[in-house]
């Protein structure tokens, strides 16, 4: 794809989205400053501007647009904040994030995608994120408590390390089901009686497993 045409698909996949209506016009705008296709390897890459998850290493994928716009905008981020995200993959949610808090912590389960997502975030300069490989079920507790967590695995509940992991008043963002049907997205604000979860959307993302993976 020439820089062009890569404009012009970045251009009608920015129209589409806004014709979706699925988020803020803030959330949108930062959507449209990062270019995906740097996210994906050389046999994707036409994928880039459509609105469909794509594969990327390790067996994961890269969520659809749409749902990216969804997930970020349900956070409510602002500026001072601190986000933790379970499931790094490609980099492209954290770059999302990245541009919205004050500083985004990432942990991802494959060394592989963990350093191809801090490559991509070089090339992006963006210097507001941490990275480690670990066991997305126990968070990041060296950091905590956190503004906001979003999770882009499937899990059947929250874990709780990620609960307790989570300021009062903070906001929650995971799908949630097993891998066999499709799940519930759902926004989970932690009061002082525990979560209380709203339901944003139905998705299909991949389940997040335990333990961190021993391909590098």
């Amino acid at each position: 794809m020439s820089e062009d045409e890569e404009a012009i698909a970045r251009a009608e996949l920015a129209m589409h989205l806004r014709r979706q209506n699925v988020a803020s016009r803030a959330t949108l705008a930062v959507l449209e400053s990062v270019p995906r296709s740097l996210f994906l390897s050389a046999p994707h890459k036409r994928l880039a501007y459509q609105d469909r998850a794509a594969p990327i290493d390790c067996g994961q994928t890269i969520s659809q647009p749409t749902v990216v716009a969804m997930m970020t905008d349900a956070l409510e981020l602002e500026p001072t904040m601190t986000v933790l995200e379970i499931g790094t993959g490609s980099g492209y949610q954290t770059a999302i994030l990245s541009r919205l808090a004050h500083h985004v912590y990432s942990v991802e389960r494959y060394h592989l995608l963990s350093e191809l997502a801090a490559e991509r975030l070089r090339v992006l300069r963006i210097d507001n994120v941490s990275l480690c490989v670990g066991d997305g079920h126990d968070g990041w507790p060296e950091h905590a408590p956190y503004d906001r967590i979003i999770v882009t695995a499937a899990t059947p509940a929250v874990p709780e390390a990620l609960v307790s992991q989570l300021k009062l008043d903070g906001i929650l963002v995971a799908p949630i089901g097993d891998q066999e049907h499709t799940q519930e997205l759902l926004k989970c604000r932690l009061t002082a009686d525990g979560l209380e979860g709203e339901r944003i959307a139905d998705v299909r993302f991949v389940p997040m497993v335990a333990g961190v993976a021993d391909v590098l």
